[in-house]
């Protein structure tokens, strides 16, 4: 990947799936058992959350480790091709996602975040964070 253009690397990126990934499809159909109701990737609020439960006033994001930055001081380290590349860019999508929360914070929303490893391992650890931020909203 390190010798690929800028218009290759952007093909590729629009590749890469934005919405109804394995750890999202996870997340709802949990939800929807639990008989917790939620749209989908709402495009008119900031950020277009994966789960918004507009009751509520509660969106969720289900964030790979990756795109994120999970634990990023150290898997920054980690990255070794395309560093140039990489790092500003996930660099960038920290920052970006610092700034939605804000957004969408003072527009009154719940805003909820998983790593994508919560979903996959602690699952009902999660369902049961949403259902107290329920709970916090009644």
């Amino acid at each position: 990947m390190d010798n690929l253009t800028k218009e290759q690397r952007h093909k590729n990126m629009q590749a890469i799936k934005n919405k109804d990934t394995s750890i999202e499809l996870i997340l709802r159909k949990a939800l929807w058992q639990e008989g917790i109701r939620y749209r989908k990737n709402c495009s008119k609020l900031t950020g277009k959350p994966d789960i918004v439960i507009a009751k509520y006033k509660i969106v969720i994001f289900c964030d790979s480790e990756f795109w994120h930055g999970y634990n990023w001081a150290i898997r920054k380290q980690e990255i070794k091709s395309n560093r140039d590349y990489w790092i500003p860019k996930i660099e960038r999508n920290i920052q970006r996602d610092k700034k939605v929360n804000e957004i969408l914070k003072s527009d009154g929303w719940l805003v909820i975040r998983f790593w994508g490893k919560e979903i996959q391992k602690k699952l009902p650890d999660c369902i049961q964070q949403i259902k107290d931020a329920i709970t916090s909203r009644i």
